[in-house]
């Protein structure tokens, strides 16, 4: 690296640390270490939630499943806006903020249990993010890890010590207010550099209009020949594998939606644009945000920051993923995306590296790794107070200092997160499919009685607890026995009764939440029906006049 570079890289550590100081500074109570003090500055709450929605895995896994798939990704961009953004924060936003200050509650799971008088629901939730948080965050660790890798030339494992004590440092000093600012200026550097990105990608590919058009052409050149080449004969795995399998499951170009109800759409609709889609309203780590600032106005006011920062993170992304094919195929002796980076995982990567100056690699590596700093501070302040404010003090543990638990439980399961990281810095699929696994978990689990506990007054904590559970039982077994992915890469079922999955035909290919979340819906629906209400005190504290 240049001078240049090097200034660059200390004047980023030092502004993060800066910032982790000002948290730090401003974090006088729990309450400010755990929900920013409830003032926040709707600009900074809003980028705030965007950083922490998108990750590595968006950008780059998502990115290069555009490549392979298309345009019909898009659909994922207008579900993440308009649900994500907009019904999150117009409708979600407000009531979640009231009850938390009329409960006194400080992270997602003590919400609900307080809602419904229940420590066990409180319990369960936090015990839900401790357990599979890390998974998650192992994911964003490892890829945000690799890149530095790739672009530094170092050891993996230091490398991956001193990204996880860096993101520990401000974490554990600012709490939220911390992360939130680090947050703020990790967005807008994904902001500027998705920005430039699509700039430069119009101009390699000819234009908007020019390369939107030549897709179609390099479909027909690069993909469509394979149409008579038997499956069998090609290596499992291999590019040509992968665009071979994107035609049987339905897909006839970049350009268009694979036929209806077939693999390919049950796969784009219900796991990538349903599954995330819906997902996002139930991130504990996102809903809290919500209780950062002071009154609705605040709310409104980040609705279009909000937007315009998601259109620019997976919109944009999804569109280069998907141009890639064009810019390969014109420029790298006839091949596409998959046949010249050889995997979904590498496209991006091997694309900004080989198509883009290298100037532009060294900005786009600081939005990957503000992609990643941004959502694991988010987890590990999540996975901190789950440890802490919802299993630690649950047990009994009242005289204790709050702040203090929550700090040991940040670095435990930062020492979890890290150690997963270490085990499985291969990256095997199973680990890459975390994203979607605690997506459809967290919505089958939280939605429907956040929603009744937000809505909903005759909702009661039998028919919390019920739809929980079944929520529970519902996904862990398709994830486990029934989905394509997720089944044969757990391998339990193959285990135990020599297939992949239980199921046959297209149904393989529905997400586990489509299955799982109406059937807690309507456990939550019947037991609450059928069980006492809950007191008129509990409601009256839990909704005031409204």
């Amino acid at each position: 690296m240049g001078m240049i570079e090097n200034i660059i890289i200390i004047l980023y550590l030092a502004t993060l640390g800066y910032l982790g100081f000002v948290g730090y500074k401003q974090t006088k109570n729990s309450s400010d270490y755990l929900i920013a003090g409830g003032n926040t500055h709707p600009f900074v709450m809003a980028l705030s939630y965007g950083a922490t929605f998108i990750s590595t895995a968006a950008i780059v896994g998502f990115g290069g499943v555009a490549a392979w798939l298309g345009n019909s990704l898009l659909w994922l961009t207008f579900c993440n806006i308009f649900i994500g953004v907009f019904i999150a924060f117009v409708f979600l936003g407000n009531p979640t903020r009231k009850m938390g200050i009329r409960l006194n509650a400080h992270t997602f799971p003590e919400l609900l249990g307080k809602r419904f008088d229940s420590k066990f629901i409180q319990m369960f939730g936090g015990g839900l993010i401790a357990f599979f948080m890390p998974l998650y965050a192992a994911a964003v660790l490892i890829g945000g890890t690799q890149f530095i890798v790739a672009y530094f030339q170092t050891d993996y494992h230091m490398a991956l010590l001193v990204f996880s004590i860096i993101i520990t440092g401000y974490v554990l000093a600012g709490g939220l207010k911390g992360v939130m600012l680090t947050d703020a200026l990790q967005g807008v550097i994904m902001f500027v550099a998705m920005i430039a990105l699509l700039v430069m990608v119009f101009s390699a590919v000819g234009g908007m209009d020019a390369g939107f058009e030549k897709l179609t052409t390099v479909w027909e050149k690069t993909v469509a020949p394979l149409a008579n080449v038997d499956m069998k004969s090609l290596k499992p795995g291999s590019p040509d594998f992968m665009m071979k399998l994107s035609m049987s499951w339905g897909f006839s170009g970049w350009d268009n939606m694979p036929a209806f109800l077939s693999q390919g759409w049950l796969f784009v609709i219900t796991t990538i644009t349903m599954g995330v889609g819906i997902g996002v309203l139930a991130q504990p780590q996102l809903v809290v945000r919500f209780m950062t600032v002071k009154s609705k106005n605040e709310l409104n006011r980040a609705v279009l920051i909000g937007g315009i920062f998601i259109i620019a993170m997976t919109g944009i992304v999804f569109i280069v993923g998907s141009l890639t094919n064009v810019w390969y195929y014109e420029f790298n002796e006839g091949k596409n995306a998959l046949q010249s980076a050889g995997s979904v995982s590498k496209v991006i990567p091997h694309f900004i590296n080989m198509a883009m100056p290298k100037w532009f690699a060294f900005i786009f590596l600081f939005a990957l790794i503000s992609a990643a700093m941004s959502t694991l501070s988010s987890q590990f302040h999540t996975m901190g107070t789950a440890i802490g404010r919802d299993l630690f003090e649950q047990m009994g543990f009242k005289n204790i200092n709050s702040t203090l638990v929550t700090r040991i439980g940040v670095v435990l399961m930062i020492v979890i997160s890290v150690a997963l990281a270490y085990v499985f810095d291969k990256q095997p699929a199973i680990i890459a499919r975390s994203t979607s696994i605690f997506f459809a978990l967290c919505a089958s689990i939280f939605l429907p009685t956040y929603f009744g506990g937000l809505f909903w007054k005759r909702m009661t904590k039998a028919g919390a607890i019920a739809s929980m559970v079944v929520g529970t039982i519902v996904t862990s077994f398709w994830l486990l026995f029934v989905h394509f992915q997720e089944a044969k890469e757990l391998g339990v079922c193959k285990a135990l009764f020599g297939v992949n999955s239980l199921l046959s035909g297209k149904i393989i290919f529905v997400d586990a939440m489509i299955v799982a979340l109406p059937l807690s819906i309507l456990t939550a629906i019947v037991v609450s029906l059928m069980s006492k209400p809950e007191s008129e005190k509990l409601i009256a504290k839990c909704f005031g006049n409204d």
